[in-house]
């Protein structure tokens, strides 16, 4: 394994999840919140890449993780503007948690908004949202986590990969139980319903990652004594 690879890893598995008690009125509050207390040396969730402050906008150092855009140009022939900054990802899709309420069908997110606390405490929930590149974000929409069994080439090294025909992402070992955490934290907090066949893989993910956190551990003591 890439040794800059391996330390993100351990990185991301390291401060993966540590539960928030604030609590915000709405999304846009709670991002708001987000951007000015973003911790120094944190990462982008599908890519691991480095977060840089740009006025008040937050960017990802492509040039560090190897983050390549899937679309570089816009159909309108401009620059892709979300493959330039960094936005606040739903883990679990406001699509996601948002179905599952009887708002939702009648208005959907707009009208959730407007009528429902559950709705509204859900989507401003700091739990639930971790740093993501905006192309990628997009590209996952509301798109199921899963395998994938294809090359992860779509966006340069970054290794997530999206399934578009089967609205299926699968996300990089090293995020994996930052995500798991977050469905089993919504399901604990607000109910979230989550399929036997979504769950099996979330307590996967969960076991999976902490035996390579153990693992590499081990590795980096040992570069680091010569061993």
């Amino acid at each position: 394994m890439d040794m800059r690879l391996l330390i993100t890893a351990v990185a991301f598995v390291a401060a993966s999840f540590s539960l928030h008690a604030e609590q915000f009125s709405s999304f846009y509050s709670a991002k708001k919140h987000l951007i000015k207390t973003l911790p120094a040396h944190s990462k982008s969730l599908y890519c691991g890449c480095d977060i840089k402050r740009q006025g008040k906008k937050l960017i990802p150092d492509a040039s560090q993780c190897g983050y390549v855009p899937r679309n570089a140009v816009t159909r309108s022939g401009k620059a892709n503007a979300r493959a330039t900054r960094i936005e606040w990802e739903h883990i679990v899709s406001a699509w996601e948690f948002g179905h599952q309420l009887q708002c939702w069908q009648h208005g959907g997110r707009k009208n959730c908004r407007k009528v429902s606390k559950k709705f509204q405490q859900m989507e401003a929930d700091i739990n639930n949202l971790a740093p993501a590149i905006g192309e990628i974000n997009g590209d996952r929409s509301n798109y199921r986590f899963g395998f994938v069994a294809t090359e992860a080439n779509q966006y340069g090294r970054c290794q997530v990969k999206v399934d578009f025909k089967r609205r299926v992402i699968e996300p990089p070992v090293y995020a994996r139980k930052r995500i798991a955490d977050a469905y089993f934290y919504m399901q604990k907090t607000y109910g979230l319903k989550i399929s036997d066949k979504q769950k099996k893989l979330f307590q996967a993910w969960q076991k999976q990652t902490f035996a390579a956190q153990n693992s590499n551990t081990t590795l980096l003591k040992k570069v680091s004594t010569g061993r």
